[in-house]
C-alpha cells in the first residue's frame, strides 16, 4: 500500500510541476534604473532588464498572466511564435486586442507548434518594448535531438538601445512636431552599456569561460531603429539557427543582425586563456539620417584568466564592418540557408507586390519638422497604416463590426515608376492614410513582393510578419523584375532560409512565400519602430477553412475591454 501510495505521490508530483512550469506571471511596472549617469523610471516585467527568460520544449503550450501594475497601457506579443489558430494572444495593440489599461490583468495563452530554437516576447504597444523585452528559448521534445553538438553552456545576449528621456517623452514629441525622433544614447548588451560610455565602467556585461568548452549564445536584436552588427575578437561563431528555425552551420566572424531577428550560435573557448577579449556591436545604417553611431563592449574572459581591467583597454577588439557596408551585411543575411530541402511551396496561388517607402505630408504653413516643414511618413503601397483608437481589427473581424477597416490594400503598386531612381516626382511623396487590409483565402500558397523604393530616403528595411514564419526565396538590390518570372538567378526554391524577419535592402527587394493555413488577424510591419510609428503597416486577414481545426479559436473571457 505505501508503496502504491508514493509512486501516487511521485506522478502528482510531477504534474504539479510540469504544470507550474508552464504558468508564468509577467507583472509589468515601473523601476528607477540608473545608467550614462542619471537615473529615470522605466517599464519592467518583474522589475528585470532584460525581463525574464522563458523555456519551453517544442509544442508546449504556456500561460502568461500579464498583470499592468505601470502607469500606461501594455500588451504582449510572442515574436516568431506561430500561434495556431489564436490570433487572440499574438499581442499588437488595436490589431488583435485592445490594450491591458493600467490596474487590469490578461492571461495569454502561448501556443508553439513549429519553432525549434530561440524566439522572443516583447511589448507591442507604443514604444513600450525598449525595455519590456526578453528571451524564449526551445528546447527539442524528447527523444528528438538537437541536429549540431549541445553547448556546455547556454548565454542569453539581448542588444538593445537606451534613451536618456523617458522613451514616452521622445514618441510624443516626434510624434506631436512631425520630425525624426531623437536617436538613443547608447547601445547595450543585456542591458550593459560597456565601459565606452560614461560612468558605465562598471555597467559592462561579462561573460567568463572555460577553455576547451562550448557555449550557445542565444541572442535577439532588441534594439528599436538599428540594424547591427557584432563579433568577439580572435573567436569565430558558428551559426545554427535563424528566428527560431535550424540553419546550415555558418561559420562568421561578424554577424548582421535586425531588430526582431534572432540568432543561435555556437561559441568555442579556445583561444589563450591569459588574455582578455572584447565583444562588439555597432551599427549598420544606410541613407541619410540621423543614427547612434557608438559602439556598446562587453568583455570575454577565461576562468584562468586575471580579472578583467576594464579602464585599461588591454584587451583584444572585434573587427567590425564599416557602418555601412551593405555588401557585409547582406552577405551575411544571404548566406543563411535552411537545413532542411525542398520544403517550400514551388507552385503558388497568388502574387501580392507591395512597395516600402518614407514618405512626406504636408503641414500646414510648412509648420512640421519634417523636410521642408512637412511630416514624416511612411507607407505600404502607397497606403500609409492608421492603427484603429477604439476597437482593434480582430474584434471587428470576428464580431462584424463595421467601419473599423476596409479591404481594399491594392495587390500591386498604384503606380509603377522606377521605384529605386534618384530622382523622384514630388507627387509620389504624399501617401494616402488609410486602414486597409489583404484579405487571403484559407490555404493560399502566396507569394509577397516586398520593392524597397528611394522617395525621401532610400532605406533599409526589416520587415516582420506575425502568425507565420516564411521562406526567403529572393533577394536583390534594384527593381524586382515582374516579366522574368522566377528564374534561377533571382529564386532559391531549394533550400532558402524559414524566418519570421527579414531585412529588404536599401533600393531593393526580397521575395517571400507562405502557406496562409493560420485563421486570423495577422499584423505585417517594418520592425524600425520609426517606421512602424509612421505607417510601415499592413493586415493579412487568412480566413477560415472548411474543418474545425483550421478555424479561429473562440476569444478568451477575460479579453480586454475596448472603449468606444
Amino acid at each position: 500500500m505505501s508503496h502504491s501510495f508514493f509512486h501516487f505521490f511521485l506522478i502528482s508530483l510531477l504534474l504539479y510541476k510540469n504544470c507550474i512550469a508552464h504558468r508564468y506571471t509577467f507583472t509589468v511596472r515601473e523601476v528607477p534604473y540608473t545608467k550614462l549617469c542619471s537615473t529615470k523610471t522605466i517599464l519592467t516585467v518583474n522589475s528585470q532588464f532584460p525581463g525574464p527568460v522563458i523555456k519551453v520544449n517544442k509544442g508546449d503550450t504556456i500561460y502568461v498572466n500579464v498583470r499592468n501594475r505601470a502607469s500606461e497601457n501594455i500588451t504582449m506579443h510572442w515574436h516568431g511564435v506561430e500561434q495556431p489558430r489564436n490570433p487572440w494572444s499574438d499581442g499588437p495593440e488595436y490589431i488583435t486586442q485592445c490594450p491591458i489599461r493600467p490596474g487590469s490583468d490578461f492571461m495569454y495563452k502561448v501556443i508553439f507548434s513549429i519553432e525549434d530554437t530561440t524566439v522572443w516576447w516583447h511589448a507591442h504597444s507604443s514604444w513600450t518594448r525598449a525595455t519590456v523585452h526578453g528571451l524564449i528559448f526551445v528546447y527539442p521534445r524528447p527523444p528528438e535531438s538537437l541536429p549540431f553538438p549541445k553547448a556546455d553552456h547556454e548565454v542569453p545576449l539581448v542588444l538593445g538601445e537606451w534613451w536618456k528621456r523617458d522613451v514616452r517623452e521622445v514618441v510624443e514629441e516626434f510624434i506631436r512636431t512631425g520630425g525624426a525622433p531623437n536617436v538613443s544614447d547608447a547601445l547595450t548588451i543585456n542591458g550593459h552599456p560597456g565601459f565606452l560610455y560614461p560612468c558605465s565602467k562598471s555597467d559592462t556585461f561579462h561573460l567568463k569561460v572555460e577553455k576547451g568548452k562550448t557555449y550557445r549564445i542565444r541572442m535577439v536584436n532588441a534594439a528599436m531603429n538599428l540594424i547591427l552588427f557584432f563579433a568577439i575578437a580572435n573567436h569565430s561563431l558558428t551559426v545554427v539557427a535563424a528566428d527560431g528555425h535550424y540553419i546550415k552551420p555558418l561559420k562568421a566572424t561578424y554577424i548582421t543582425i535586425s531588430p526582431g531577428e534572432t540568432l543561435d550560435m555556437l561559441l568555442q573557448a579556445d583561444q589563450n586563456p591569459k588574455r582578455t577579449y572584447y565583444m562588439a556591436a555597432r551599427a549598420y545604417q544606410t541613407g541619410n539620417i540621423d543614427f547612434n553611431n557608438s559602439t556598446t563592449i562587453g568583455i570575454l574572459s577565461y576562468f584562468s584568466s586575471h580579472k578583467a581591467k576594464t579602464p585599461s583597454f588591454s584587451g583584444y577588439y572585434p573587427t567590425l564592418p564599416f557602418y555601412n557596408d551593405s555588401s557585409a551585411a547582406f552577405g551575411f543575411f544571404t548566406k543563411i540557408k535552411s537545413l532542411y530541402f525542398g520544403q517550400v511551396p514551388v507552385q503558388i496561388s497568388r502574387r501580392i507586390i507591395t512597395t516600402i517607402s518614407i514618405n512626406l505630408r504636408m503641414c500646414p504653413q510648412n509648420s512640421c519638422e519634417g523636410p521642408n516643414g512637412s511630416r514624416l511618413a511612411a507607407s505600404m503601397n502607397n497606403i500609409s497604416f492608421v492603427t484603429p483608437s477604439h476597437v482593434d481589427i480582430l474584434k471587428a473581424y470576428y464580431y462584424h463590426i463595421k467601419g473599423v477597416y476596409g479591404t481594399r490594400f491594392p495587390e500591386f503598386p498604384p503606380l509603377f515608376f522606377n521605384f529605386t531612381a534618384e530622382n523622384q516626382p514630388l507627387f509620389l511623396e504624399t501617401p494616402r492614410l488609410a486602414t486597409e487590409v489583404k484579405v487571403i483565402e484559407f490555404g493560399q500558397v502566396v507569394e509577397l513582393v516586398i520593392q524597397g523604393t528611394s522617395l525621401v530616403n532610400a532605406l533599409d528595411h526589416p520587415m516582420h510578419l506575425h502568425g507565420f514564419s516564411f521562406f526567403v526565396v529572393g533577394v536583390g538590390f534594384g527593381n524586382f523584375n515582374i516579366s522574368e518570372g522566377e528564374p534561377s538567378s533571382l529564386y532559391n526554391l531549394v533550400d532558402p532560409p524559414y524566418k519570421n524577419t527579414m531585412t529588404v535592402p536599401i533600393n531593393g527587394w526580397i521575395a517571400i512565400r507562405f502557406q496562409a493555413n493560420n485563421p486570423g488577424v495577422w499584423f505585417m510591419h517594418c520592425h524600425l519602430d520609426r517606421h512602424q510609428t509612421w505607417g510601415m503597416n499592413v493586415v493579412f486577414i487568412v480566413k477560415n477553412g472548411r474543418e474545425p481545426n483550421q478555424q479561429i479559436l473562440p476569444p478568451p473571457d477575460d479579453l480586454p475591454p475596448c472603449y468606444e
